[in-house]
């Protein structure tokens, strides 16, 4: 263990719903390897004896009412102080013997959010079907994105620096909110490292809450959403090539049917190939206003963090 990691405020932060299977353990496991750190479980309203079970382990219980695990992550950033942050699931999936590994970057000032990447080592049952093609899909576009070349955007298990909390907005409620901090990082410009770690199944008893469908849909729109505002010129690029291609496939039709017949016989296509391209130029044009404001608003950002 570094004497800067001896010296620094650690917290492990651990976001719960219905998780008295496990988070004895949790607790227990990541005391062994941060004795110095404070751990806090933030519980989302469990019904079972999550809440009692953390507190006789030692752990600082914090009660968050909003439902979501965007509202605990939230809650998490804006009640507790460190100088660094452990995030992790409470449903013992996650090693806390590589914790040290996940935090080190952070220490060393080679990072500022560390990532443990889950899908290089994981047994047969850890995740549900599809959800590997539902992350590599979303890791897929973010990496397409922002151009970078992570492995896991959806892991539960990071890391954080000081720094990062103070400034990462996070506005999602549920389980889209490892892809949405993942989005803001890259566009703020803050760094990512990611440290390979296995991937467990949960023990018996202990049941996921995701959704499938609905957490994947969920994860999609928030890709979308985000993609609108921080990267305004692909988002409102992609509509105009959209909208300029119906345009032009309806216009030529229009064209040939004046220069055949002297006559626009196919009005109703004729003004559905005006109006897609006043929406192509329309989405073009909105693109690189809202480019525009974003650049300026990356240069105020700037400003703010050197103080």
């Amino acid at each position: 263990m570094s004497a800067s990691l001896t010296a620094s405020r650690i917290a492990v932060l651990i976001p719960c719903l219905n998780e008295e299977v496990t988070i004895s353990k949790v607790v227990q496991d990541f005391r062994k390897e941060l004795p110095q750190a404070t751990i806090y479980v933030f519980d989302n309203n469990s019904t079972d004896r999550t809440a009692e079970l953390a507190t006789v382990e030692g752990a600082v219980v914090i009660p968050e009412r909003k439902r979501g695990k965007g509202h605990v992550i939230a809650a998490m950033f804006r009640k507790v102080e460190a100088d660094y942050y452990v995030m992790v699931d409470g449903d013992d999936t996650y090693s806390a013997a590589h914790v040290q590994a996940l935090l080190q970057p952070l220490l060393d000032g080679e990072a500022d959010m560390t990532v443990a990447t889950r899908l290089n080592e994981y047994e047969e049952e850890s995740f549900r079907p599809l959800h590997v093609f539902g992350n590599n899909l979303v890791r897929s576009l973010v990496n397409w994105i922002f151009s970078s070349n992570l492995e896991d955007i959806m892991s539960g298990y990071r890391g954080f620096s000081r720094e990062l909390v103070q400034n990462l907005p996070v506005l999602a409620s549920g389980f889209e909110v490892e892809t949405e901090m993942t989005i803001r990082v890259l566009d703020y410009g803050y760094t990512i490292q990611e440290v390979t770690v296995p991937y467990r199944e949960r023990p018996e008893g202990s049941f996921s809450k995701l959704n499938t469908f609905r957490d994947g849909f969920r994860v999609l729109y928030q890709i979308a959403s985000i993609s609108r505002s921080y990267k305004p010129i692909l988002f409102f690029g992609v509509l105009a090539l959209f909208f300029g291609l119906i345009g032009l496939i309806a216009g030529g039709e229009v064209i040939v049917d004046y220069a055949v017949d002297g006559y626009v016989n196919k009005v109703p296509t004729a003004i559905l190939a005006v109006g897609c391209m006043l929406l192509c130029f329309g989405s073009i044009g909105i693109g690189a206003i809202l480019d525009t404001l974003n650049a300026r608003f990356r240069e105020v950002l700037r400003l703010l963090q050197r103080k």
